[in-house]
């Protein structure tokens, strides 16, 4: 049996691709995303939750400030990268990840690791989005 939590926030953000593939998309453009972090457990803690929802949606709300009016082209931190829906959950994903494991979720993963992943979902439309899943 799986239990999940999802918060949701959006952010809008501006930014270009390279490659042919791309087309259009090659121009600085923009992108609105609603973002949906999903928590993953096995088991309930003793509160009967998987994961505090206040504090799951400011860390999420963190990370999309964090990059919501930025042209992403502009951002050190992605000098050189696609910065695709796909590649988007994954850096959300991933900083998520850090906030969990270095416990500012208030979540104790020390010998009960409850919280086994995170899924991160950008919906770009109400016809297309991507998610990723990533194990803690």
């Amino acid at each position: 049996m799986t239990f999940t939590v999802t918060v949701r926030d959006h952010m809008m953000i501006a930014h270009s691709f390279v490659g042919e593939l791309f087309g259009p998309a090659q121009r600085l453009h923009g992108a609105t995303f609603i973002v949906d972090a999903t928590f993953e457990a096995q088991q309930l803690d003793r509160n009967g939750v998987v994961i505090d929802i206040g504090r799951a949606t400011a860390a999420l709300a963190e990370i999309t400030a964090s990059l919501t009016y930025r042209n992403l082209d502009e951002e050190p931190d992605f000098v050189g990268t696609n910065t695709t829906t796909e590649v988007l959950c994954r850096i959300i994903a991933d900083r998520l990840a850090l906030r969990l494991l270095g416990d500012s979720l208030g979540v104790s993963l020390g010998g009960d690791e409850r919280v086994r992943s995170i899924t991160v979902t950008l919906h770009e439309s109400h016809i297309a989005w991507a998610s990723y899943s990533r194990a803690l």
